[in-house]
């Protein structure tokens, strides 16, 4: 008897081409994907529609009937779906409700199920959970603190997403946080954040296609026990690790633009508060799932540039005249409001600028590509201390390995005992500034989470690390100990949510 998946978010560049990837698989997969009644989807999926193997859902994901539609007599659950980036930073309270309660509803329709237990849930996270890794921290792994950027309430929506699944009981379910995405429309993005990316700072991509297999994979039946319950990063290995210089210099010459710095400057891209890593644990997964494809990274963006639309073949014609792409289409885009880089010193935007570039001074040291340095850092990996004996199988940590971490977080753990090997049972902990929660050991040590009353509002990450020295580490080798953040929730004001935030 075939397997049924349900896929949510199958209209997304990553869903798409998991949704194909799975229908195309040889053990025959039947599918079911919950999609917004709209024009665009409904011809998307136009061929699918009578399909005996497919069934669609037309609803809402954060409408909870239409989840357990979904999800009754489901064998695996691929969660991709939710509010994303760009849209999801215009939308702060939208994004925050959209992606928290679909998570919700998922999990309560799992155990509403009489087999519940044996329902895989695959949770796609993202690297913006662990934030601003810039060089010399830009080795990351999972367990490492949470770190959301100033301002990014996508961020907070996916790791409260993520809390959820991990709190939640379920015997089958698994966090993987994914990277930033190769897929041939990447080019259409065209919003001022494209600029906000550090220059200087990394990013492990993953490629479509690797992350269409990752869906696979996951729907298979060679899947080990020990896999479940755990958080993974997705990357497509060490040719991928890009800094962001040299990403733009391959995507650029996709379509024959070549040189960045022909039109681009180099203070118009933000030097912090941006998330982005190498990853020194994305093999593991590789080692559970063998989802890569390992494309040579060069070919694969020449590949790239065959399957873009054919107006951006127009680009290269531009080549000889860049000053027209700068002034034309690039300058004015970093001059929109609220996200353009260079409209905050226009509008006097000293939250943006402070939380982007440190202060006005600091940008002004930027100066132009004749000064600005740049470098690769060393691919040396580096690895952040846990606050625990690693070396320690986790069937053998206990209560004193629990105390040891809490205290390495500024806080105490409550609990007095704990059966050894068991991080799946909450613990009661009491965090540096005095808050009592509960959570289980494999979200805090493996997950990296801590205090949900900190998480992250209101940003106070410099007085946060005076605290603990967990998180000390990937704030200190950024900022300096005498840094004040300061954030304030007006600064919304031009949001359509704002008064719900």
């Amino acid at each position: 008897m075939s397997k049924t998946v349900f896929l949510t978010g199958a209209s997304g560049n990553m869903g798409w081409a998991g949704f194909k990837e799975i229908y195309n698989a040889p053990e025959k997969f039947n599918l079911v994907v919950l999609l917004r009644d709209s024009e665009k989807n409904h011809e998307k999926f136009k061929d699918y529609i009578n399909d005996p193997r497919v069934r669609i859902v037309w609803g809402d994901l954060t409408n909870y009937d239409d989840v357990l539609n979904c999800v009754t007599g489901s064998d695996v659950v691929l969660h991709v779906g939710g509010m994303v980036s760009p849209a999801a930073d215009y939308y702060p309270k939208k994004t925050l409700d959209t992606n928290t309660k679909a998570a919700r509803d998922i999990v309560e329709a799992v155990k509403a199920q009489p087999n519940a237990d044996d329902i895989r849930v695959v949770y796609i996270g993202t690297v913006a959970q662990t934030g601003d890794r810039n060089p010399p921290i830009h080795w990351a792994r999972t367990g490492d603190p949470i770190k959301i950027s100033v301002y990014d309430h996508y961020a907070i929506s996916k790791t409260i997403a993520e809390s959820i699944f991990a709190e939640s009981g379920l015997k089958h379910w698994v966090s993987l946080r994914q990277s930033g995405i190769l897929y041939p429309n990447i080019l259409k993005n065209y919003d001022p954040i494209m600029f906000h990316v550090c220059i200087n700072g990394v990013l492990e991509w993953a490629t479509v296609e690797d992350s269409a297999t990752l869906l696979l994979r996951c729907c298979q039946d060679n899947v080990p026990e020990d896999f479940w319950r755990g958080f993974y990063n997705i990357g497509s290995g060490k040719q991928y690790r890009l800094t962001n210089f040299e990403f733009e210099e391959l995507l650029l010459d996709t379509i024959g633009l070549g040189d960045p710095r022909k039109i681009f400057d180099a203070n118009w891209f933000i030097t912090r508060n941006f998330h982005g890593q190498w990853y020194a644990d994305s093999d593991k997964l590789e080692e559970y799932l063998h989802f890569r494809h390992n494309v040579p990274v060069r070919q694969y963006f020449k590949d790239l540039g065959k399957q873009v639309p054919k107006y951006f073949k127009l680009a290269k014609l531009a080549k000889f005249v860049p000053g027209i792409v700068k002034a034309l289409g690039m300058k004015p885009l970093t001059m929109k409001p609220i996200y353009g880089t260079m409209g905050w010193f226009r509008d006097n935007n000293e939250q943006r600028i402070s939380a982007y570039f440190g202060s006005r001074e600091e940008w002004a040291k930027i100066g132009t590509w004749k000064t600005f340095k740049i470098v690769r850092p060393t691919e040396e990996v580096s690895l952040l201390d846990h606050g625990y004996d690693e070396s320690k199988p986790l069937s053998e940590l206990d209560i004193e390995d629990m105390k040891k971490a809490a205290a390495f977080r500024g806080g105490e753990c409550l609990s007095e005992t704990m059966e050894k090997g068991d991080l799946y049972t909450p613990l009661k902990w009491k965090c540096a500034h005095g808050h009592e929660f509960e959570m289980t050991p494999n979200l805090v040590l493996r997950g990296g989470h801590w205090c949900p009353e900190e998480l992250p509002m209101p940003w106070n990450y410099d007085e946060e690390a005076k605290v603990n020295p967990f998180f000390a580490q990937v704030w200190y080798p950024l900022h300096s100990k005498d840094e004040h953040n300061f954030y304030d929730k007006t600064i919304y004001k031009d949001f359509p949510d704002y008064d719900k935030l």
